[in-house]
């Protein structure tokens, strides 16, 4: 009897979880725009609609593509590591990069050796913010498998984002010890 009671408890506790208030729509509104003339003319009035469909934006068309990659990585910063992971609930490094790209129409391989095929080899004095950068930590096959993308170039030292197995994403400079003995070669995919 008690299960019963139980199951039609938890039954109309799920049932009655949508909410019931429905969002009310907002009257079309006009908005007053004045701009100004020369001195020898009145100032103007021109009255547009505010439908939100009129408004254009300019938040990311101001942009590059590199700096929109960018900024999506970084959204990641904090995200803990895991082995095959692409989203917040955990990322390793070429799904950082997999995702960061494929959020702005660039489809990558999803595993960093396969990406260090595709794109450009340039020298490390040619990278601009958005290329990516290929390591070979230590590993018993001797192959690429670490990536990291460009954020920042300051006083001739690279700033990259990636995502490690201790510290999950973050950003490092290539010229710290470890990845400076790592690195492997650069590339431009944009």
């Amino acid at each position: 009897m008690k299960k019963i009671i139980f199951i039609l408890v938890l039954i109309i506790s799920f049932s009655s979880c949508k909410s019931s208030k429905r969002a009310k729509r907002k009257p079309n509104t006009t908005t007053k725009i004045i701009t100004k003339k020369p001195k020898n003319s009145k100032k103007d009035e021109v009255i547009i609609s505010s439908n939100r469909k009129n408004i254009p934006t300019t938040n990311t068309t101001s942009k590059s593509k590199a700096q929109n990659i960018i900024d999506y990585a970084e959204e990641f910063k904090g995200v803990r590591y895991k082995w095959g992971g692409t989203t917040k609930s955990g990322m390793d490094c070429s799904g950082l990069i997999y995702e960061s790209f494929r959020a702005h129409d660039v489809n990558l391989p999803r595993i960093s050796r396969d990406m260090a095929k595709r794109g450009d080899k340039i020298s490390l004095k040619e990278v601009h913010k958005g290329d990516l950068l290929f390591f070979k930590t230590q590993n018993r096959r001797n192959a690429i498998n670490h990536v990291g993308l460009i954020v920042a170039i300051k006083n001739n030292n690279i700033e990259f984002i990636h995502a490690t197995s201790s510290k999950g994403v973050m950003t490092s400079w290539l010229n710290e010890n470890y990845w400076n003995k790592a690195f492997f070669e650069a590339r431009r995919i944009l």
